[in-house]
C-alpha cells in the first residue's frame, strides 16, 4: 500500500537519522570521514569497519505491451514511476542489536515508500525482531505452501518471477532460539491481516475477472425477476487492520544426517478473498440480496524437507489447511484442503541449470461442494489445482551473459505464462531484456491476461 506524501518525509527523516547518528558515533570512536578535501580515507589495516552499511539499486527501464504498440496515443499511459525505480537499504550492526530500513524509490507520485523497517536484538542464542518485515518459512524456492506469513502482490504480474518483489512486508514480532548447532525454534505474531493484493478496485491491466464474473453470472441468472431483483455490485475488500485479524505461528527446524527437516503450525487467514452472498427466500427461488468479500480463518499444520541426493537439490513441503467448513457444505467458506510442493534444481549437460517445482492443492470433501445455484464459491472448482513452475538457464562468457526461460503452467486450468530473458552483468551493472507471454483458458489466472503480453528493457546499477 502506498504511503501519503507527508509520511514519506517521515521515512526520509528516519533513514537520515539512522545514517547520521552512527556516523557521528563512529567519528568519535576514530572511524573518521576522510580529509578536508572531501576524499575518503581507507581504514588502517586491522581497523574495524563502520557498523553502518548503505546499499541499494537504481534501475531505469521501460515495459511495452504488445497490444499497445499499434497506437502511439497510448504512450501517455506511461508514468515516470514505470521507468525509474530503485531501493535504498540502511543497516546498522551493533554489539547486541541490528537495525534495518529498506526504502522503495521511484519518480512517480509517491517517490519514497517503506519496504522494510525492523530492529533485531540478540540475547545469547535468542534473537527478537520487531517491525515491518518479510519472513520466509518453508524450503520451496518460490510460492511454497508453507510460506504463508507475507501476502503476495498480484497487482502487476510483470514481476511475478521475482519472489522477493512479490512479498508484501507485514508488521510482526518474530523470535528465534538456536538450540545447539543444528536446531532452531521460531515464533511469530502478526497483529493484523492483509490478503493477496489484487487490482480489484482499478481498471488497469491486471484486474482479475473471477469475482466480477461470478457476480455477473448471478445477475444474469435472476434478471428474469425484473424489479423484484436488485442487481449486485462488486464489493470492496474488508478493512482488516484490527487486532481480531491477528495471526500467529511456530516453527521448528533441525538437521538429521544430511536432511534438513521442519515442522510448523500457523493460524491465519487464507490470502484469497471469499465471496459471501446473503439471500432471502422467494419461492421457488432463493434470491441473492447482498454480497461482500471476506477472508476465511484457517489452521495450518505442515512439514518440509530438503536434501542433496544424487546431485539433485531436493525440496518438499506438505500441509493441511483446516478451515471453518469442516462439513464441506458452507458455500461462503473454502473447504479444508491439502497442499504440497516438490521441487529440485540440478546442473544438466553443457552448463544448463534446471529448476523445477510442482505445487498442488487437493480439496477435501469435494462431494459436498454445492452447485452454482447454491452460491458456493467453489462450485466450479476442480478437485485438484496443480501448478508447474520451472526455469532453464545457461551462462556464457565467464558468467557475464545469461539466457533464461521461466514458465508457469496450471494443468487443470489449462493456462500458462512464459517469461524468457537475456541478462548481461558486468560488475555492478546489469542489463536485461525480458518478455512475458500469457495464454490458455481465458477464465484462468494467467489466461485471462492474454492481452497483456509484454516486453521489457531494464538497466540496473547495484551499490
Amino acid at each position: 500500500m502506498k504511503m501519503v506524501l507527508t509520511k514519506n518525509y517521515l521515512v526520509i527523516a528516519a533513514a537520515a537519522a539512522l545514517a547520521f547518528f552512527p556516523a557521528i558515533a563512529g567519528a568519535q570512536e576514530g572511524f573518521g570521514f576522510g580529509s578536508d578535501s572531501g576524499e575518503t580515507s581507507s581504514p588502517a589495516p586491522g581497523a574495524a569497519e563502520s557498523p553502518l552499511k548503505i546499499t541499494g539499486k537504481v534501475s531505469a527501464g521501460l515495459t511495452a505491451f504488445f497490444d499497445d504498440m499499434y497506437s502511439f496515443s497510448k504512450a501517455g499511459d506511461i508514468k515516470p514511476g514505470d521507468i525509474f525505480s530503485g531501493n535504498l537499504k540502511f543497516s546498522y550492526t551493533g554489539s547486541s542489536a541490528d537495525a534495518v530500513i529498506n526504502l522503495k524509490l521511484s519518480t512517480g507520485n509517491y517517490p519514497v515508500g517503506l519496504d522494510e523497517a525492523y530492529l533485531r536484538a540478540y540475547f545469547g542464542p535468542v534473537f527478537l525482531e520487531a517491525g515491518l518485515r518479510k519472513l520466509t518459512w518453508g524450503k520451496a524456492d518460490t510460492m511454497g505452501p508453507l510460506d504463508v506469513i507475507n501476502p503476495l502482490d498480484f497487482s502487476d504480474l510483470t514481476t511475478i518471477s521475482d519472489a522477493d518483489d512479490l512479498k508484501i512486508a507485514r508488521p510482526m514480532i518474530h523470535a528465534s532460539w538456536s538450540i545447539g548447532s543444528f536446531s532452531k525454534l521460531e515464533a511469530v505474531f502478526v497483529p493484523w491481516f492483509e490478503g493477496r493484493r489484487l487490482d480489484l478496485a482499478g481498471n488497469g491491466k491486471w484486474k482479475p475477472r473471477e469475482i466480477e464474473a461470478a457476480i455477473n453470472k448471478i445477475n444474469e441468472q435472476f434478471a428474469v425477476l425484473g424489479p423484484a431483483f436488485t442487481s449486485l455490485d462488486l464489493p470492496s475488500l474488508p478493512d482488516t487492520t484490527a487486532l481480531k485479524y491477528f495471526q500467529a505461528g511456530g516453527r521448528f527446524t533441525t538437521t538429521i544426517g544430511s536432511s534438513d527437516i521442519g515442522f510448523q503450525y500457523y493460524f491465519g487467514r487464507l490470502q484469497n478473498p471469499a465471496l459471501v452472498i446473503s439471500t432471502t427466500p422467494m419461492p421457488p427461488y432463493l434470491i441473492p440480496t447482498a454480497v461482500e468479500l471476506t477472508y476465511n480463518p484457517y489452521h495450518q499444520i505442515g512439514v518440509d524437507y530438503a536434501q542433496v541426493l544424487f546431485d539433485f537439490n531436493l525440496r518438499a513441503e506438505a500441509a493441511v489447511n483446516i478451515t471453518g467448513d469442516l462439513a464441506g457444505d458452507d458455500g461462503a467458506v473454502y473447504n479444508p484442503h491439502i497442499v504440497w510442493s516438490l521441487g529440485f534444481d540440478r546442473d544438466l549437460f553443457w552448463g544448463i541449470n534446471l529448476n523445477l517445482q510442482c505445487n498442488e492443492t487437493i480439496r477435501l470433501m469435494q462431494n459436498k461442494v454445492g452447485d452454482a445455484s447454491s452460491f458456493d464459491i467453489e462450485s466450479s472448482s476442480d478437485l485438484t489445482g496443480t501448478q508447474i513452475i520451472g526455469a532453464l538457464s545457461k551462462k556464457f562468457f565467464r558468467d557475464e551473459l545469461e539466457i533464461r526461460a521461466a514458465a508457469f503452467w496450471e494443468i487443470e486450468a489449462k493456462d500458462f505464462l512464459i517469461m524468457p530473458s537475456l541478462t548481461w552483468t558486468k560488475n555492478d551493472v546489469k542489463a536485461e531484456l525480458s518478455s512475458g507471454i500469457f495464454g490458455g483458458d481465458e477464465d484462468a489466472q494467467f489466461g485471462q491476461f492474454h492481452d497483456n503480453n509484454f516486453v521489457r528493457l531494464k538497466l540496473s546499477y547495484s551499490f
